[in-house]
C-alpha cells in the first residue's frame, strides 16, 4: 500500500472518530424513530455502516467477489435551518480472476466522498432532500481494483416518511477529471431507490429493498446495465448503550454485464450515534 494511500485512510480514521461521542445519550429517541432515520441516507445523526457484499459466481471460473463497505456518516449543522451532510465510503475487496488462470486480488478500492446540502426540516409536501456533489479518488491499493482515474459529479437524495413506510431514491454520476489516459474513461451513474417498511408492533423492526442500480454509459450495450432485484429484513439493537442496526438481504441481478454474478448477499451492522 503506497504512502499517499496509508495516509488518507489514516486522515479519515482520525477524523471519524474526532466526530464520535465517547458515550451515547438516547435523547428520547425510540427504537421505530431510529430506525427510520437510518433508512435516510441524510439523516441528521453519525453513523458509521460496515456494509459487507458478497456475490458469488463471479469471473470466468465463477468465483466469490466480496466488498466490504466502510461508510462513515456525519452530519455538519451550517445553521439553524440547513445541514451538510458527507459520506465517505471505503471499500474493502477480495475480487477472484476476470481471466483463466488470473488469481485473487484484495486490498482497498476507489475511496467515494459525497457531500449533500439538506434542510433540516421536510417541505410542504413532507418530502426531506439533499443536493450535492460526489467524488471518487483514484485510492485502488492495485491497479484492477480501481478505474486509475479521479471522478467527479452531481449526487442528489429525495424521501418521505409516511406511516410505517420510508420511500425515496439516491441518485449520482461520476465522471472522470484526471488520471491515466491509458485507463477507460468513466462515466457511470448509480440509482439506489428504497422501500422500507416498519412493523408497527414491534420497533426496531422493519423490511427493506435497497438495490443498487448501475450504468456504465461508456461499456457496450449488454455490459451497461446491473439491476437487481430484492430485498431483506432489519432489526435495531443496543449493543450496551450503543444502538446499532442490523439488516441482511439478498439481491438476484436481472441484468448484469458478462462475468458478473447473478446473486448478491448483503450484510450490515451500522453503528449509531444520535444527538
Amino acid at each position: 500500500m503506497n504512502k499517499y494511500l496509508k495516509l488518507i485512510i489514516t486522515a479519515a480514521g482520525l477524523s471519524s472518530i474526532a466526530f464520535i461521542p465517547t458515550s451515547y445519550a438516547d435523547g428520547g429517541q425510540s427504537m421505530a424513530d431510529l430506525a427510520k432515520a437510518t433508512q435516510n441516507p441524510i439523516a441528521d445523526m453519525i453513523s458509521v455502516p460496515f456494509q459487507n457484499n458478497t456475490t458469488f459466481n463471479v469471473g470466468p471460473e465463477e468465483k466469490t467477489l466480496n466488498v466490504l463497505n466502510i461508510q462513515p456518516v456525519i452530519p455538519f449543522e451550517l445553521n439553524k435551518n440547513w445541514n451538510v451532510i458527507t459520506r465517505t465510503i471505503l471499500p474493502v475487496i477480495s475480487q477472484p480472476g476476470f481471466a483463466p488462470g488470473q488469481g485473487r486480488t484484495n486490498g482497498i478500492g476507489d475511496v467515494q466522498f459525497s457531500t449533500w446540502l439538506s434542510p433540516k426540516a421536510p417541505n410542504a409536501g413532507g418530502w426531506i432532500w439533499g443536493v450535492g456533489a460526489i467524488a471518487e479518488l483514484d485510492t485502488a491499493s492495485d491497479d484492477d481494483l480501481g478505474s486509475g482515474k479521479w471522478s467527479l459529479g452531481p449526487t442528489a437524495v429525495a424521501l418521505k416518511a409516511t406511516g410505517p413506510w420510508v420511500i425515496g431514491a439516491l441518485i449520482n454520476n461520476l465522471w472522470d477529471v484526471a488520471g491515466s489516459d491509458s485507463n477507460a474513461d468513466v462515466n457511470k451513474m448509480l440509482i439506489q431507490p428504497f422501500i422500507n417498511y416498519n412493523f408497527p408492533n414491534t420497533p426496531g423492526r422493519y423490511l427493506t429493498s435497497a438495490p443498487i442500480i448501475t450504468a456504465k454509459w461508456e461499456a457496450r450495450s449488454d455490459d451497461k446495465w446491473t439491476i437487481p432485484i430484492g430485498g431483506g429484513i432489519g432489526q435495531i439493537i443496543k449493543w450496551g448503550q450503543t444502538p446499532v442496526n442490523l439488516s441482511a438481504s439478498a439481491y438476484y441481478n436481472a441484468e448484469k454485464p458478462d462475468n458478473s454474478g447473478w446473486w448478491t448477499m448483503r450484510l450490515q451492522a451500522q453503528f449509531l450515534f444520535p444527538k
